[in-house]
């Protein structure tokens, strides 16, 4: 293949990513995170009206798991400290979702081509990871704090009660829980929700 025709290729892989790789600025601010990113809030409205959860819940998950960055990974793993051995996890984009979930959000609802990278398709797949803790665990789409603690340990997990051993992980969770209610008092004000 020429020079030429492989940096057609490769330029056209990038454009065509649809993911944001930077994150906004001012994160503790959703009206300026919606100002810089006018696709977020239309991608969040259509996952709200399509599956229930509020945007605000939306936006403090994606806070947490991803900090807005759209092709976020978790940490590499090294063997003896510098040898590279893979990713904690496999999970990634901006909700942070793992491959087999993100395969069984595709395959139920037949959006075949969604990744993780694009805003559109992870705000779908919030709405509809949310939308079934509701169902299977009975958690109001509207508590930010305990779907988080669902969305983190896997419905299993949290119908187990793994989340109940992780203090640091019930620290986060109010965390997020806190950050949406702040992120929903500043979308009241910018007229957002």
């Amino acid at each position: 293949m020429s020079r030429i025709l492989r940096l057609g290729v490769l330029l056209l892989l990038v454009s065509c990513g649809g993911g944001n790789n930077s994150a906004p600025r001012d994160l503790d601010n959703a009206c300026s995170i919606l100002d810089q990113r006018p696709k977020y809030h239309g991608a969040m409205k259509r996952a709200e009206e399509r599956w229930g959860v509020p945007v605000h819940v939306q936006m403090a998950t994606i806070y947490q798991e991803s900090k807005f960055i759209g092709n976020a990974r978790t940490k590499r793993r090294y063997a003896l400290g510098f040898i590279p051995a893979g990713r904690q996890s496999s999970a990634y984009g901006y909700s942070q979702a793992l491959d087999g979930t993100w395969d069984d959000y595709r395959r139920d609802t037949g959006r075949r081509g969604a990744k993780r990278n694009r805003i559109d398709d992870a705000a779908d797949f919030m709405g509809w990871y949310m939308s079934r803790s509701e169902r299977k665990l009975g958690l109001s789409k509207w508590d930010a704090q305990s779907q988080y603690l669902a969305y983190h340990e896997g419905q299993a997990g949290y119908a187990r009660g793994s989340h109940l051993q992780k203090a640091w992980l019930i620290r986060v969770a109010a965390d997020v829980g806190r950050r949406a209610d702040m992120y929903q008092r500043q979308l009241i004000t910018c007229d957002r929700l």
